[in-house]
């Protein structure tokens, strides 16, 4: 059976791995239809993602066709269409005693941690598939980007009349604007790309924009944006410890900052006044809970989510090597890429 393998940075291999067995008694096997791409394959393509090793089959985000279930799996069948929870948890260290699986302290998240979907077919744990119903390969590949946005926003815990500021209008920014507009509060993106800011003024109904010059401008826009009080909640996706240092200064006094972007580079707060000052929360985003997949669907399939303008670059599995170079580039204009798997 065949899988692209990430061999080194920016290097692709087809490789030829075993079949899957058949499935125990609390696990699936599973055909992958769709896999999307989002800025943790991305990361991990250039090498620069701190929980990747090479080399390793990526593939997280997915679509996938229930082929065979185990004798103790009771809510799939085969045939089902489903959504994958890529956290592959211990179920027994102090978080996951206390339900944050998605911190799991041996958390292996499949693609990243361990060899991924981008083959035929693979064996998971049931308990991480999700029925999607009649959403398409494609949109089931967007439910697991959806959810990090999801947690993040659950993580500020925004409220109806409160500001909030996403900075980072790449895939998981997005996905953040999702749940915050669905929040009902006030929503403003930041962002260095014109184009980005443009989509997401076209496709997601944004009015509030802030295009990132690095100096005191960007405050002031911030502020104007929320009547001279900043942002109650600021939540920074973009990865870049530049950005997520400065992510402090469009907070509002006892506001809240949300880290759902990683970085590799320490956070140098330099402006550590204004944390105390204005008795900032600083918190962490990781991963998503179990919970987040069932509630996405659900807004899927009831319109409340438009998926349709996420999808704007497509290719098949054999094109992968050739397109992805393409596809990391700041000026393709890529949102989320989908590759037909099979």
């Amino acid at each position: 059976m065949r899988a692209l393998q990430l061999f080194a940075p920016k290097t692709w291999k087809f490789v030829d791995i075993p079949e899957p067995t058949a499935p125990l008694p609390h696990e699936a096997v599973v055909r992958v239809h769709r896999m999307g791409v989002c800025g943790t394959d991305i990361g991990c393509y250039l090498g620069k993602f701190p929980y990747f090793e090479f080399p390793r089959i990526p593939g997280h985000e997915l679509g996938v066709e229930i082929l065979s279930i185990g004798a103790d799996v009771l809510h799939l069948k085969v045939g089902d269409r489903c959504c994958v929870e890529p956290y592959l948890n211990c179920g027994k260290c102090y978080a996951c005693r206390r339900g944050f699986t998605n911190c799991c302290e041996s958390n292996r998240t499949f693609g990243v941690m361990c060899d991924g979907g981008l083959t035929d077919k693979v064996v998971l744990p049931a308990v991480k598939l999700h029925p999607t119903g009649d959403l398409s390969y494609s949109q089931a590949a967007l439910v697991e980007t959806l959810a990090i946005g999801c947690h993040a926003v659950d993580r500020a815990s925004p409220k109806p009349n409160e500001t909030i500021l996403v900075i980072g209008a790449g895939p998981i920014g997005l996905s953040v604007i999702e749940f915050a507009k669905l929040s009902g509060a006030r929503v403003i993106v930041a962002d260095i790309s014109h184009s980005r800011l443009q989509f997401v003024q076209d496709s997601m109904g944004i009015e509030r924009v802030v295009s990132i010059q690095g100096d005191e401008s960007d405050v002031k826009t911030v502020s104007q944006w929320s009547d001279g009080q900043m942002a109650d909640v600021v939540i920074d996706a973009t990865g870049n410890h530049h950005s997520m240092v400065r992510a402090m200064e469009f907070a509002a006094f006892a506001g809240r900052v949300v880290f759902v972007g990683i970085t590799q580079n320490k956070l140098e707060f330099l402006h550590s006044p204004v944390l105390h000052r204005r008795e900032l929360s600083i918190l962490a985003s990781r991963n998503a809970r179990s919970s987040d997949f069932g509630r996405i669907i659900s807004l899927i399939r009831e319109d409340r989510i438009d998926t349709e303008p996420w999808i704007t670059h497509e290719g098949d599995f054999e094109e992968v090597p050739e397109l992805f170079p393409h596809w990391v580039d700041p000026t393709s204009g890529v949102i989320k890429a989908i590759i037909s798997v099979t």
